[in-house]
């Protein structure tokens, strides 16, 4: 038996339907397609690598850490506003105390050393560099040093090759600022302790409160 709907097309009484019925209305058993019900299946499958690759917590891959890498490479272009920096000590200093210099410095970390300094610098196969003792280093000028040219016959590889002049000064920035922290590291004080870093001057203060108001 079948009866005509208003397109004027058949609909047939006996077609499968499921036993959802609504103030007489009726629904039809329509199965979804094959190919979305797949796709359904393979869209779960794919979740658990997915979130493991992303989200597992190795550094790099995350949302987060792929937008700093990006902020880095624009950053980049901006560097024509500073020129190219000086890795002396002044520089180091006044760099320092600019906090959105400061996050460019925290990026290129994050983006080439936390495989031996860890994500917050307290160590792991390279030293910590939170705390007072330091190995290589003598004077604050020293970190650009080190980070350019390497040290320990090679086990803190050169970078002067892989970033830019400007990096070179922003990371050492970043890496003086946390000395002090003193975060609990798994190889604990290595090296002697040296004098404190050099004091900002009045005019790298005001430049400071300038960029922060900013």
């Amino acid at each position: 038996m079948s009866s005509t709907a208003p397109n004027n097309k058949p609909v047939v009484d006996d077609a499968p339907k499921t036993d959802h019925a609504y103030d007489g209305i009726e629904e039809f058993d329509n199965p979804l397609p094959g190919w979305w019900k797949w796709l359904f299946i393979a869209s779960i499958a794919f979740c658990p690598p997915y979130w493991l690759y992303y989200h597992g917590g190795t550094p790099g891959r995350s949302i987060e850490d792929g937008y700093g890498v990006a902020l880095a490479a624009n950053t980049r272009l901006q560097f024509e506003e500073i020129g190219e920096l000086k890795p002396d000590a002044a520089t180091l200093v006044e760099y320092m105390e600019k906090d959105n210099w400061l996050r460019v410095g925290k990026i290129v970390f994050q983006t080439h050393c936390v495989s031996c300094h860890d994500r917050e610098g307290q160590g792991k196969v390279g030293p910590n560099l939170t705390d007072e003792y330091f190995k290589n280093i003598n004077t604050i000028e020293d970190i650009a040093k080190v980070i350019n040219n390497g040290a320990a016959a090679g086990a803190m590889p050169k970078w002067s090759n892989r970033l830019h002049p400007n990096e070179v000064v922003l990371v050492s920035a970043y890496v003086a600022s946390m000395r002090g922290e003193n975060l609990d590291g798994p190889r604990g004080a290595e090296g002697k302790t040296i004098p404190p870093w050099p004091e900002p001057t009045a005019n790298t203060e005001d430049t400071a409160e300038s960029d922060s108001s900013e």
